[in-house]
């Protein structure tokens, strides 16, 4: 059900951008934000409604409901997440590990020397 509800959320997705792209400007330009040419049409009145901008608002409405329906399926399967099942991991207790606030030996590769340190060989 949720892969159902998914695709229809992406088929609204694409939907909603391909309407509000065909849609043409209002006439208000950068410029009329500025106070150049006619600014009373940034925010002045629209006029009527055309069936693009209907389309829009419905379009908008159906994602924003799938959105919020898609959420609370989601929520109520559970968690499927790796990363929950990462940090129960790291929470859980080591038991090859050194005793708390012993020093930890740093450790090399095989047969590399640290830096820093002389090999017994050449002593």
């Amino acid at each position: 059900m949720i892969i159902a509800l998914s695709a229809i959320h992406l088929f609204i997705a694409v939907v909603l951008v391909v309407v509000v792209l065909l849609q043409s400007g209002k006439g208000a330009d950068i410029g009329a934000a500025f106070g150049g040419g006619s600014s009373q049409t940034v925010f002045g009145g629209r006029g009527a409604a055309t069936f693009l901008s209907k389309l829009t608002l419905v379009a908008a409405i159906l994602f924003m409901v799938s959105s919020i329906i898609l959420t609370i399926l989601s929520e109520r399967r559970g968690s499927s997440s790796v990363i929950t099942e990462e940090r129960v991991r790291q929470t859980a207790p080591v038991s090859a590990s050194p005793q708390a606030g012993a020093p930890v030996p740093p450790t090399s590769p095989a047969g590399q020397t640290p830096p820093g340190q002389v090999p017994p060989a050449a002593k």
